[in-house]
């Protein structure tokens, strides 16, 4: 059995991760923690592995301090930036027995579309993402489109693609979006979604999209719990889920 500890458990998506530990038969639901609590709970509870599901002002901190309670953690707040990244992988190299994975999206659908578009990114001379969310979500773009992006730019440039072609020069108002290593990045905010994303690829007379939609959080569930029982095998940190998935 795997002793978790949910944070953020009063969340959207902390109810959620709570539900589905209470019902995986190899697991054990030790503490549920949210904004006030100390998270020093978990380790007097006896987690081995910790669910943060935040917000990006204190994810981080989370992070460092499950690091220093010797709790691998498993993280779907997004909002991490390389810096804050580097700095996990330093604390780590004190705990190298420990785990972290931090995972932009944990929906195994989403995981696939990623990897699909950076295989296919190589093959086409423009891309965009388009990324759609619920108006609660606090960060643009989100984590899931900008490892995406990254993912793209990263293909192209091993394959020796030029970035897409863009005759732009007069965009005062930044309707061109973001540009994230660049590729440009597109974030919607509209109520009645969850989370979705659509990546356009283009060719001249020809157009690929790959599109994924999470209508519920559920989706999510099936990879947090994945990461719940590989984060102990994967010591250091990892940033994807598709590290733990035999892609």
């Amino acid at each position: 059995m795997i002793n978790v500890a949910v944070i953020g458990a009063a969340g959207r998506m902390g109810r959620q991760v709570v539900e589905a530990v209470e019902g995986h038969p190899g697991m054990t639901l030790v503490a549920a923690l949210d904004a006030g609590d100390n998270l020093a709970q978990a380790a007097q509870a006896g987690a081995t592995v910790a669910v943060d599901f935040t917000v990006p002002a204190v994810t981080e901190a989370n992070v460092h301090e499950l690091i220093d309670l010797g709790i691998h953690a498993v993280v779907g707040t997004t909002g991490w930036d390389a810096d804050a990244l580097a700095r996990v992988a330093e604390h780590l190299t004190q705990r190298p027995e420990l785990g972290v994975l931090i995972a932009p999206n944990f929906a195994l659908g989403a995981v696939l579309a990623m990897r699909f578009s950076a295989a296919a990114a190589r093959y086409f001379e423009s891309v965009e993402v388009i990324e759609l969310h619920h108006p609660d979500k606090v960060d643009a773009p989100s984590g899931t489109a900008t490892h995406t992006a990254q993912g793209i730019a990263r293909a192209r440039r091993e394959a020796g693609r030029a970035p897409s072609p863009d005759a732009t020069t007069h965009d005062p108002l930044g309707a061109r979006g973001a540009l994230v290593d660049d590729v440009r990045v597109h974030a919607v905010r509209l109520r009645g979604l969850v989370a979705h994303e659509e990546v356009l690829l283009g060719n001249p007379g020809e157009q690929l999209t790959i599109r994924h939609d999470s209508f519920d959080r559920i989706s999510f569930m099936p990879g947090v719990l994945e990461g719940v029982s590989q984060v102990a095998r994967h010591p250091g940190l990892t940033v994807g889920l598709e590290h733990f998935l035999e892609l």
